[in-house]
């Protein structure tokens, strides 16, 4: 209880009426969710003028919003199974989560893909990110622990900063190790999932169903910094499938290095993994989620 929460009460009672009047505007014939506070007051505006709702959850476990409007919607597409401990099970269409085409339907050439990073072809190659932006956790490890990774001759990692972060360690003797090769962002996600024989990652949703498209062995590291703590649940639900594994963020000094060397050492443990998170993948997310989408919009779409 906070000045703060009872200033957003207020918020959210002028959010619905700002939104009653853009959809009452706009007169949508289905209107779509991802979950989040924004999409919020729209679906919920949406259902009382009676006009269709799909939720997309992401998620292996749903945050408050969509479960508030799961009741009231006419379709929910989940990228998990065993949502419908959340959500009406008759609602429920599994479709996964839409991903960008190019980083697992491209043809890549793995010599041209090991050349675009400078990588040596004979050594096994990790492949760290964090997000686009970085993660502060992550990269302080690999700042603080590259010493592990300087000891084997035999193994390599790409490192994506983040814009971020860049500044702090471009010069950090981390990023001058010979076995490491620091980058502020990753273009060509294509060519990077393609040379990695090990991928250590946050558990973001959209992260997963690319692994999940791509079949690479992963360690994934949920940011303790999102809401409900999804990430774990997301990473969670792998690890009991033998899909991946799982390094607490407050473990990461410690376990990082450890578990992505012991995994880079076990042959089958990787084929394993990498066979089992295939199950998660489900490459028609997108036109999946449109069929629904066009089936609620009726005869006119």
């Amino acid at each position: 209880f906070s000045l703060r929460n009872i200033k957003n009460i207020f918020n959210l009672i002028g959010s619905i009426f700002k939104t009653n009047r853009i959809v009452g505007k706009f007169k949508p014939d289905v209107v779509i969710g991802v979950g989040g506070y924004a999409s919020g007051p729209t679906l919920y505006v949406a259902q009382r003028k009676g006009i269709s709702t799909l939720i997309q959850e992401q998620n292996s476990f749903p945050g408050i919003t969509n479960k508030f409007l799961a009741k009231r919607a006419d379709k929910i597409c989940v990228a998990y199974n065993g949502l419908e401990r959340f959500f009406p099970k008759n609602k429920i269409v599994l479709t996964g989560n839409p991903v960008r085409e190019d980083v697992w339907k491209t043809k890549v050439d793995l010599k041209s893909a090991y050349q675009h990073f400078g990588l040596d072809p004979a050594k096994k190659t990790i492949l760290l990110f964090g997000g686009s932006l970085g993660a502060a956790s992550m990269n302080k490890a690999v700042s603080e622990t590259y010493q592990q990774l300087d000891s084997r001759s035999d193994v390599q990692m790409i490192w994506q900063m983040g814009k971020l972060y860049t500044d702090k360690y471009k010069d950090s003797a981390a990023a001058r190790s010979e076995n490491i090769f620091p980058m502020t962002f990753i273009d060509r996600m294509d060519l990077a999932y393609a040379v990695a024989d090990v991928i250590i990652c946050r558990a973001g949703a959209l992260s997963i169903s690319e692994l999940a498209l791509v079949k690479k062995p992963c360690i994934l590291v949920p940011s303790p910094n999102v809401a409900e703590d999804h990430q774990t649940m997301n990473a969670t639900a792998l690890v009991n499938e033998n899909a991946a594994l799982l390094v607490k963020d407050k473990s990461l000094h410690d376990d990082m290095y450890k578990e992505a060397l012991a995994l880079i050492n076990d042959a089958g443990k990787r084929r394993k993994l990498s066979k089992n998170i295939t199950k998660f993948g489900l490459p028609d997310a997108a036109k999946l989620i449109c069929q629904e989408i066009i089936k609620l919009a009726g005869p006119y779409a």
